[in-house]
C-alpha cells in the first residue's frame, strides 16, 4: 500500500535541516519516495491512502543506540542506587541485584518496555541482553526495528567495576561466544530484515584480552556491528588500571577492538587521551544522558564529536523515553559547555536519529528523504505546551512529552497510529508487567532478607520487608 501524508510541517533533517510547512510525504512499500510542498504529490499519488497531518510534526523515528529491554523492572530503584564516583570500589551498578525472572515473565518486561519505547517515538534499538533467544521473538512482534546484540563475557563471579583480581573461565567465554554466533544464524534478517544481530562484549574488565580478540574475529566474519559498555563508571577505569595497567580505552586500541563499527556505551569516566583513541578509530559513542544526569555523570560529548567519533543517544537502564533523553543530552551539554545556545535542539535531534541509524549500520534511515527507509512519527501540536509553534524542531526538544506522538511508521508500517498501538495488548501487557514486577521483588526480598530495602519501596503485593 502507499501511504500519502498531506498538511504536515515536516522535519526531514536532510543536510540541509529543512522543514516544510504544509508538506506531503509519500510511502510506497517500506521507503520513503517522495517529499513535497503542499499539493505537490496528490496527482502523481492518487491511489494512496490519504492521511490528513494537520496540526501534526512528521520527525524521523529515534534510534536508542544503547538500551536493556529486561532492566525495566527495576524503574524507579535503580535510579537511586548509583555506585560510588571514589574508591573504594567493589563492583557493581547497585548495591542490590535485579531479581531472577523465568522466561514468561522476562518476555512480558521485554513487551512492556517495547510499549513505552514506541510511545515515545523510538523506531530503532539496539537491543544489549543475555538470552535475547528466548524473547526475540516478541521483539519482532513489537514491530520495531532492532540491532540484537548477545552479551559476551569470560571474567566469573565479578561484576563491572570490581578491581579485583581477574578470574578468567575460558568455558563461560566460549560459550557466550557461541551464543552470539547461533543467535546471528537464526535471527539476522528476520522479520523482513527488521532485526539485525550484532555482538555484544559486555565490559573492558569483564572481557579477556584474547576474549576480546575472538570478538572481533567473529565481528568481522560475520560483518556486523558491535558494542560495548565503556568508561560507564569509575569503578571500571579503577578495574582496568589494576587489571592491564593502562585507561579502558587504551587496553581496548591494543586489542585491536575499536573500529567505526563499535557502538561505545557511556564513555563518561573518561581521560582526554582515551576521546582522542575513539576518535581516531571512528567510533560510534551512544550518549545515555538521562541515566548519566541520574548518576551524576556526564561525557564530553563536545570533545568526542570533535575527535571524529559518532554522537547517538540511548536511554539505558529503566527507561525507554527518547523524548527525555534527547531534552536530558541537550540540557547537560550546555551546562557542562557553560553555552546557552550550543548544541542545538537541531544538533540533538540529529544525534538521536541520523546518527543513531548510523551508529546501528543502517546508512538509509534517520532522516526524512526520498530512498531512505519510512521509519518516522507524527507529534501531535495542538497542546497547550507545543503552543506556539514557531520553531517546530525547538518547541518538540524543548516543549515536546511522549504523549505528544500520536502515531509511529516503522518499515512503511503504522505500529502506532493515533495514540493505539497496533502490535500488542498494551493494557494486558502493562498490567501483567506490574504484577511480574511486584512478584518478583516481593520473591527476592523474601528469599534474600540480607538485601537492603529500598527507601520508599511500596508493593501492593504483601512482602513483609518493604515500606
Amino acid at each position: 500500500m502507499t501511504t500519502l501524508i498531506t498538511n504536515a510541517a515536516i522535519v526531514t533533517l536532510d543536510s540541509d535541516d529543512r522543514v516544510i510547512l504544509g508538506g506531503e510525504l509519500a510511502v510506497e512499500g517500506n521507503g520513503i519516495s517522495a517529499i513535497g510542498e503542499s499539493g505537490e504529490l496528490r496527482a502523481r499519488f492518487s491511489e494512496a491512502e490519504v492521511v490528513d497531518a494537520s496540526g501534526k510534526l512528521v520527525f524521523p523515528g529515534f534510534a536508542n543506540t544503547h538500551t536493556h529491554f529486561q532492566l525495566l523492572i527495576a524503574k524507579g530503584i535503580y535510579e537511586d542506587l548509583s555506585p560510588p564516583h571514589r574508591p573504594p570500589f567493589d563492583g557493581g551498578l547497585a548495591p542490590i541485584p535485579v531479581p531472577d525472572l523465568d522466561p514468561d515473565e522476562m518476555r512480558v518486561i521485554c513487551q512492556a518496555a517495547a510499549i513505552e519505547a514506541i510511545r515515545s517515538g523510538t523506531t530503532a534499538v539496539l537491543e544489549d541482553g543475555a538470552s535475547i533467544d528466548s524473547y526475540a521473538d516478541i521483539l519482532a512482534d513489537s514491530g520495531l526495528r532492532y540491532l540484537v546484540c548477545e552479551r559476551i563475557w569470560d571474567r566469573a563471579n565479578a561484576q563491572i567495576g570490581d578491581p579485583r583480581a581477574f578470574e578468567q573461565d575460558r568455558a563461560l567465554g566460549a560459550r557466550t561466544l557461541q551464543a552470539a554466533a547461533d543467535l546471528h544464524t537464526k535471527w539476522h534478517g528476520a522479520a523482513d530484515g527488521r532485526i539485525e544481530v550484532g555482538l555484544a562484549a559486555w565490559a573492558p574488565d569483564m572481557c579477556s584480552p584474547d576474549l576480546l580478540r575472538n570478538v572481533r574475529k567473529l565481528q568481522d566474519d560475520l560483518s556486523c556491528v558491535a558494542t560495548i559498555h565503556l568508561n560507564q563508571i569509575w569503578g571500571e577505569v579503577a578495574a582496568i588500571q589494576a587489571h592491564r595497567n593502562m585507561l579502558p580505552t587504551e587496553y581496548l586500541d591494543d586489542v585491536g577492538f575499536l573500529s567505526d563499527r563499535l557502538v561505545c556505551a557511556h564513555c563518561r569516566c573518561m581521560d582526554p587521551r582515551e576521546e582522542k583513541i575513539l576518535g581516531r578509530c571512528n567510533c560510534n559513542v551512544a550518549f545515555n544522558s538521562a541515566i548519566a544526569a541520574r548518576r551524576g555523570l556526564s561525557p564530553r560529548v563536545a570533545d568526542l564529536e570533535q575527535y571524529g567519533c559518532n554522537i547517538g543517544m540511548g536511554s539505558d537502564n529503566m527507561s525507554e523515553d527518547m523524548v527525555e533523553v534527547v531534552r536530558t543530552g541537550l540540557f547537560m551539554e550546555r551546562v557542562r559547555r557553560e553555552d546557552g545556545r550550543n548544541p542545538s535542539p537541531e544538533v540533538a535531534l540529529r544525534w538521536a536519529t541520523v546518527n543513531g541509524y548510523r551508529s546501528l549500520g543502517v546508512a538509509d534511515g534517520g532522516s526524512l528523504a526520498p530512498g531512505n527507509k519510512a521509519d518516522l512519527i507524527l507529534v501531535d501540536t495542538d497542546r497547550a505546551h507545543m503552543v506556539p509553534m514557531l520553531r517546530p524542531a525547538s518547541c518538540f526538544v524543548h516543549q515536546g512529552q511522549p504523549s505528544d506522538v500520536d502515531s509511529v511508521m516503522v518499515d512503511g508500517r503504522w505500529v502506532m497510529r493515533d495514540r493505539v498501538i497496533l502490535t500488542m495488548n498494551e493494557q494486558d501487557i502493562l498490567r501483567r508487567a506490574q504484577d511480574v514486577s511486584e512478584s518478583a521483588w516481593k520473591r527476592q526480598f523474601d528469599t534474600r532478607p540480607e538485601l537492603p530495602v529500598p527507601s520508599g519501596l511500596s508493593l501492593r503485593r504483601d512482602t513483609g520487608t518493604a515500606t
